[in-house]
């Protein structure tokens, strides 16, 4: 076939949404899942418009990576003069100054005590790998201890870690440990600080000598687990039982970090440092980027050629990563997060005053990183009604995120950035909505 038919054919099957699906069943891995059956054509700040030209709000932000918006200006101004000097460089071969350039602002920023270093890597999941290689290397010690409702990723390790089996370990027998997983304090659990300190004292009594823990990772607010804040003085527990037992804490800041809770870090709202902090998501404004940034000796653990791969800390996602740290000073968006928390927490009250508005649940989370729940008649959770809330917002232009432990979370995850008119614009689609939720039942299901 002729170059120039060959493109146009291609252009054609492109713009059309029933073929696009019908390549993707046919060479995409069923493993893969989509939340939206909706293929986007562009995007802007927070709004998104589809091949067929229909415009959403977009509250799923790629999962909480477009903190600064879609395609924001600052951001793309630094990618374009980096893709103007040069677009791959291997770290570990020849470095560049871009790199350098963030891990200076980690160091900077980042709430570690003391001297601080960092390595860039891809993916949160890649990030929280060589967190757990480094705490190894520390510490001389393989045991980790995890939480219930926690997820840290789908490679083989992060996956021990994640404290939830399906979808993500269903089928694949045994994963590299040993991991421990213990409750979760939060209000959404009903476990307090000291049942949670219990369990790790019975697990110490029973099951695992303490002196072959090397690290304990916690999310500070869990992301797919729904949004749940960890109680701060557990967090202050945590740095105690580290301190006391040689181990590394390592907090899992990938959705929560670069200001989504009202802080740069929602570990900082406990007061806490960690020995070690993995990111990813917000760091990169929409590039692929994620970090490890941690104590220097931590961090120094193990020999030159330890650490690194070929993308990691790819020079153009590192210029982006920059124009997000401006971004963050300029804007002050951790304000702006602070506001917008507010915002979420009135529309979900004013929510519950409306015809239907008995479907909605209780609200969780801090900052802006907030969520709420669909509940049935009895107050249960609602699957149900949460997937048909997905399904009725996105006919009405509104795109939103599931979550949580029962499958009945709405995250919402919408940029930082959102204009305040769009986030009531959003909330007015929810509550025209609220009628039809309410007329969802779920008896068929339990029964």
């Amino acid at each position: 076939m002729p170059r120039d038919d060959m493109t146009n054919q291609t252009q054609d099957a492109v713009m059309d949404a029933a073929t696009i699906t019908a390549r993707q069943k046919h060479s995409v891995s069923n493993g893969i899942r989509n939340v939206h059956p909706v293929y986007m054509d562009r995007a802007l700040n927070a709004e998104i418009w589809d091949i067929d030209g229909n415009r959403y709000i977009d509250f799923v932000g790629g999962i909480g990576v477009l903190n600064t918006g879609h395609r924001n200006p600052v951001v793309m101004a630094r990618v374009a003069e980096q893709c103007e000097r040069f677009t791959h460089s291997c770290f570990n071969a020849l470095p560049h100054e871009p790199y350098v350039a963030v891990t200076d602002w980690l160091a900077e920023n980042c709430p570690i005590e003391g001297p601080a270093k960092s390595m860039l890597t891809n993916s949160g999941a890649e990030a929280m790998e060589n967190a757990l290689k480094l705490a190894r290397a520390f510490t001389g010690r393989t045991g980790v201890l995890a939480f219930e409702g926690a997820f840290h990723g789908r490679t083989l390790a992060t996956l021990a870690l994640t404290g939830k089996t399906k979808p993500y370990k269903t089928g694949l027998g045994p994963l590299p440990g040993p991991v421990y997983h213990l409750p979760y304090p939060c209000r959404e659990t009903g476990v307090s600080v000291a049942d949670a300190m219990d369990a790790i004292a019975k697990l110490f009594a029973v099951s695992v000598d303490p002196g072959s823990i090397g690290a304990v990772v916690i999310e500070p607010v869990q992301g797919e687990g729904g949004f749940r804040a960890c109680d701060a003085e557990f967090l202050v527990e945590l740095r105690r039982l580290c301190d006391a037992n040689g181990m590394v804490l390592i907090a899992d800041e990938i959705q929560s970090g670069f200001g989504r809770t009202g802080k740069m870090f929602a570990i900082e709202h406990a007061n806490v440092c960690p020995d070690i902090i993995v990111m990813g998501k917000g760091i990169g404004g929409g590039f692929p980027l994620a970090a490890i940034t941690g104590a220097e000796d931590v961090m120094n653990a193990l020999m030159p050629g330890g650490l690194g791969g070929t993308y990691s800390g790819n020079p153009v996602a590192c210029a982006a990563a920059t124009g997000v740290f401006e971004v963050l000073e300029t804007d002050g968006i951790l304000n702006r997060a602070k506001q917008l928390g507010e915002k979420y927490a009135t529309h979900i009250s004013w929510l519950r005053d409306l015809p239907g508005g008995h479907v909605i649940g209780a609200m969780r989370g801090i900052g802006a990183m907030r969520a709420f729940e669909l509940i049935a008649d009895d107050g249960a959770p609602s699957p149900k009604r949460l997937q048909t809330l997905l399904q009725l917002a996105r006919a009405s232009g509104l795109l939103l995120m599931p979550s949580g432990e029962h499958a009945n979370v709405v995250r919402l995850l919408a940029p930082l950035t959102i204009p305040f008119e769009q986030v009531d614009e959003a909330f007015a689609i929810i509550g025209k909505l609220l009628p039809k939720l309410a007329a969802v039942s779920d008896a068929d299901d339990r029964s």
